[in-house]
């Protein structure tokens, strides 16, 4: 059986690694302030006063100014990381319920189910990632729920792939032999035997597709095809603030460092867990 790497070597080896643990306070940060959203806000993410649009940052009680519909800019960002990670999270979820059920399956009973599935991945795989999801928005249309099917039916190949890989090992394992010999049905030996073995690797490309999934969040909304108004959405903000770039620049600027830093963090925190599981550094 594989090793498997305990709360305590996993929380010691992130708060060893510099990075990880710099992501690891990065992603708790961004977590904290889109939970506690209504008590860090300062004003109403919807309320439009006209008479201070476009506020430069710290006048008029504005700590980050005001777009051009007069809306706290500040208020609008917090409120926007709700939505960022809400997509995110259950993005990653469907495909990861997708990719691994389908990861277990081809790895598990190998064959004709194997190549089907490993050509249908190919053949997702082949088209670039935001062409195609732009495609599946605009056949469900804009909208946050469209945006997580959308997301979650592109990103489910990468579980797919890891998960069978990881499978083809540890079903030949000694104990998966003998879980046979006794009996056990295909779905114990799959999902009681063979996925916890399976987890480690599975987290990690969890924790980076989070990342993945707020960019193209971002990138859809910022294309229009995303998060509609008057919902608070980094990349619809970052659009809009395009439009008025040369007279408010920092209605980009400051949309667009969220995203970078959030991104910044659930990679670093996913590197680190890389780390974690590399067979090379658990063996030192």
């Amino acid at each position: 059986m594989h090793p498997q790497v305990s709360t305590r070597v996993w929380f010691s080896t992130v708060t060893r690694s510099k990075g990880a643990l710099v992501g690891a306070i990065i992603v708790s940060i961004v977590i904290l302030t889109a939970i506690f959203a209504p008590l860090l806000a300062t004003h109403d993410p919807y309320e439009m006063v006209v008479q201070d649009r476009l506020v430069k940052p710290l006048q008029g009680g504005h700590l980050l100014g005001t777009d051009q519909f007069g809306r706290d800019l500040y208020t609008r960002i917090i409120y926007g990381a709700r939505v960022s990670l809400e997509v995110g999270f259950i993005a990653v979820v469907v495909a990861l319920v997708i990719g691994v059920t389908l990861g277990l399956i081809s790895g598990y009973y190998g064959g004709w189910i194997d190549t089907m599935i490993m050509r249908f991945v190919d053949i997702v795989l082949s088209f670039p990632v935001l062409l195609l999801a732009i495609a599946f928005v605009a056949a469900l249309g804009p909208g946050i729920k469209n945006v997580i099917i959308a997301l979650g039916l592109i990103y489910w190949t990468s579980y797919a792939r890891i998960v069978r890989a990881n499978v083809l090992i540890v079903k030949e394992e000694e104990y998966i032999q003998a879980a046979r010999t006794i009996g056990s049905s295909d779905f114990r030996i799959i999902f009681f035997n063979i996925l916890p073995n399976c987890l480690a690797p599975i987290i990690v490309v969890a924790t980076l597709g989070l990342g993945q999934a707020i960019v193209a969040e971002a990138t859809l909304s910022f294309l229009g095809l995303g998060i509609q108004p008057p919902e608070s959405s980094w990349g619809w903000t970052l659009s809009f603030g395009m439009k008025f770039f040369g007279e408010a620049p920092f209605m980009s600027i400051y949309p667009g460092i969220a995203i970078m830093i959030t991104v910044l963090g659930f990679n670093l925190l996913g590197d680190g867990l890389r780390d974690l599981t590399d067979t090379k550094l658990k063996n030192k």
